[in-house]
């Protein structure tokens, strides 16, 4: 049995109502309600031994090879946060701020130091992507991914413990802030019209898993996490061009959680995907939501005329 499955944004980024022939199909699709979560979404796809996710550790090895070794890894990335009336808050990480490797370079050398005193190795294989090698076993606070802290306070996505590690993180914090904001290459960028990179986010804590695993031969998106995982368990990955997974052969998994528009799914992803199930020449399409939804279609659901048409994905 060959499969393609789509990751798709939660369900209410998707508003509005389906065109007729997707509405029809979906409606005779098996439905199901997993975890939710974009981390629980791709490990639906992906099965780690241990079973966690470890960010950096699977992002390093694809940026840098295999120097990841055994070490405990940490996300870095530079950042841009602002003062408001209510706090100061997240407005910008990693490619967002259209990063180059001149900005690492003259960024780096002010910033070392800082994490070298504490054991630490700073390094930036990706000019967005930064990291800290960390000896294994070294406690570390929880830290907020970014997507889950932009545009909140910082107050409410730093360690805020009164702990020893907790404090030595927002000590580190401050240091990286205030070497940041007194560095000239930021007034640069400023002139520039570019963001000022006046922090590092700090996310993705782990150790390199021994095995990734995944039934997909091909995986298609721009997200360098998934791209990641698919190279760790050995699939062909490949950036789409456009909404459209067209040319989807094999077990497919097709990265589409950047849509915000239903008419584009129901009018031009699913119809040359049904089309070609018709046609016999894959088994199932999935439709894997962020929200935990996920509604399984088969060529032999067709037959399933009682079946009242899906207007809407929240129906």
């Amino acid at each position: 049995m060959t499969a393609i499955a789509l990751l798709l944004p939660s369900r209410d980024r998707l508003p509005g109502a389906l065109p007729r022939p997707a509405a029809r199909a979906l409606g005779r699709a098996d439905r199901e309600q997993l975890e939710a979560g974009g981390r629980a979404q791709l490990r639906r796809h992906f099965r780690l031994t241990p079973d966690r996710l470890p960010v950096a550790a699977l992002t390093r090895r694809a940026d840098a090879g295999s120097d990841a070794g055994n070490s405990l890894w940490l996300r870095a990335d530079p950042a841009h946060v602002a003062p408001d009336l209510n706090g100061v808050r997240l407005l910008g990480w990693g490619e967002g701020l259209g990063m180059d490797v001149l900005d690492a370079q003259a960024l780096l050398p002010i910033l070392r130091p800082l994490f070298g005193d504490a054991g630490y190795e700073l390094d930036a294989p990706h000019p967005a992507r930064w990291y800290l090698r960390i000896p294994a076993g070294t406690p570390l606070p929880d830290f907020v991914p970014p997507e889950d802290a932009v545009g909140d306070d910082l107050f409410n996505a730093i360690p805020q413990g009164d702990d020893a590690v907790s404090r030595r993180w927002r000590a580190l914090i401050t240091e990286v802030q205030v070497a940041l904001h007194q560095h000239p290459w930021n007034r640069a960028r400023a002139d520039h019209g570019r963001p000022a990179v006046n922090s590092l986010w700090f996310w993705g804590a782990g150790v390199a898993p021994d095995s990734v695993q995944s039934s997909y031969m091909n995986v298609r998106s721009p997200d360098p996490l998934l791209q990641a995982l698919a190279g760790e368990a050995g699939a062909a990955t490949t950036t789409p061009a456009a909404d459209t997974p067209r040319g989807a052969i094999g077990d497919s998994l097709v990265d589409l959680r950047h849509l915000r528009s239903l008419d584009v799914l129901g009018t031009q992803v699913l119809p040359p995907l049904l089309a070609s199930m018709e046609r016999d020449e894959f088994d199932t399409l999935l439709l894997d939501f962020e929200d935990g939804t996920r509604l399984r279609l088969r060529r032999g659901q067709r037959w399933r005329f009682w079946r009242k048409s899906l207007r809407s994905l929240d129906a």
